[in-house]
């Protein structure tokens, strides 16, 4: 019960960080339900908080959040960086985000691949 408790309050955290990096304005809201039923519930919390971590800082991941990210598929992750990094705090720094972005997808891509 404990477990799934924390991984309600990590799926809180995911949707507070998409929602506090995803400017309001930058997506209509038929495009952010798209997102989220297509994109963000084929991920567990816990690796898409280590694929930001990842994208926008200095983290690792580990083959099981490989393969998530993999199944996820590149259209959901790519996009989804995308609008984080569109963000007028971290705009500055787009180019190196969607570098990153692109750096993990490959990386995930031979893990997955060598399984």
């Amino acid at each position: 019960m404990a477990k799934f408790t924390s991984q309600i309050a990590l799926l809180f955290i995911v949707v507070g960080l998409v929602c506090t990096f995803v400017p309001v304005f930058s997506v209509n809201e038929s495009e952010a339900k798209s997102l989220w039923d297509t994109c963000l519930v084929k991920i567990s919390p816990h690796c898409a908080l280590d694929i930001i971590a990842i994208v926008f800082g200095n983290a690792t991941i580990n083959d099981t959040c490989c393969h998530d990210l993999v199944q996820e598929g590149k259209v959901c992750h790519d996009t989804l960086i995308k609008y984080i990094a569109d963000r007028p705090a971290l705009i500055a720094r787009a180019a190196l985000y969607l570098k990153k972005r692109d750096d993990l997808w490959s990386h995930c891509i031979a893990i997955s691949k060598t399984a």
